[in-house]
């Protein structure tokens, strides 16, 4: 057998190589980014402590001024409810990456033969393993005050692997928010700005008939709105956007996974290259 044949049989055994060597590092930083969380539990009151007073605030004070033609407030809420707490929680990750950066812990990890992208990677899970948190926080919260899905256990699985996936998929915009920040603060203001409104100007809350046109056409259009919407289709709760012709509202569930798989297709790469950028000397 010739060098050159050798070479070529040994290359999928390293390839097995670098991929277990991979997965080893990113369950080495998943892990250590809950041991921080287990040091200081404060950390997770966006997804423990936030997502009980927001449905408890929404149900029964603002939900009394909204009147809907079919069910309870509770039940159009919920998913609501669940789209914004998840959506608004994913600053924590922008947060976390900038005080990794400022502190130097980041530097600390490039002396180390790790695979690079495990430090984005391992925060994602860390932080989809948050949103898992919150979303079950929630749906509690919502059994206590009334809500009750109308739908099979898969289908409200389903949903609520919807609101996951969206999640997750937002956690990677909020990584590079993080790694063009130049410090936490900045880093949790920046994220406030921009997905305080994405979660606000939506149907999560209201619905949308009543908006001005503009305002209702954005809404529909929203990314938050749609994910939502297939919420309450697949849990069966009432669903008032089901009326409107807009196309993500026509079909949810595929728009929900469209702007999912889109988000993680631009901000998964960006990410990427914003870490290398800074991070290279």
């Amino acid at each position: 057998m010739t060098t050159e044949a050798l070479t070529l049989s040994a290359a999928p055994a390293r390839r097995r190589h670098r991929f277990r060597h991979a997965i080893r590092d990113v369950a080495v930083l998943t892990a250590r980014n809950l041991v921080h969380v287990a040091r200081e539990p404060l950390r997770l009151s966006d997804v423990t402590i936030q997502p009980v007073l927001f449905t408890l605030l929404f149900v029964y004070v603002f939900g009394a001024g909204v009147v809907l033609p079919h069910g309870t407030y509770a039940d159009f809420a919920i998913a609501g409810l669940l789209a914004m707490n998840l959506t608004t929680s994913a600053i924590g990750t922008a947060v976390g990456l900038s005080m990794d950066l400022g502190t130097g812990v980041i530097d600390r990890f490039r002396t180390l033969p790790i695979w690079k992208p495990s430090v984005l990677v391992g925060r994602s899970l860390t932080d989809l393993l948050s949103a898992a948190i919150c979303a079950a926080i929630v749906i509690a919260t919502g059994l206590v005050v009334g809500w009750r899905p109308d739908a099979s256990v898969a289908s409200t699985l389903a949903g609520v692997g919807l609101f996951l996936l969206f999640s997750y998929a937002i956690s990677w915009g909020c990584a590079c928010l993080g790694l063009v920040s130049q410090d936490a603060e900045s880093a949790q203001g920046l994220g406030l700005i921009i997905l305080f409104p994405l979660a606000i100007v939506s149907n999560a809350l209201v619905p949308t008939a009543r908006m001005p046109a503009l305002l209702r056409t954005i809404a529909n259009w929203n990314p938050v709105s749609a994910v939502t919407t297939a919420a309450r289709q697949l849990f069966g709760n009432p669903n008032p956007s089901a009326a409107i012709r807009a196309w993500p509202m026509q079909h949810p569930v595929a728009a929900s996974l469209l702007w999912s798989a889109a988000m993680l297709a631009v901000f998964a790469p960006l990410a990427s290259a914003l870490y290398r950028r800074r991070t290279t000397d």
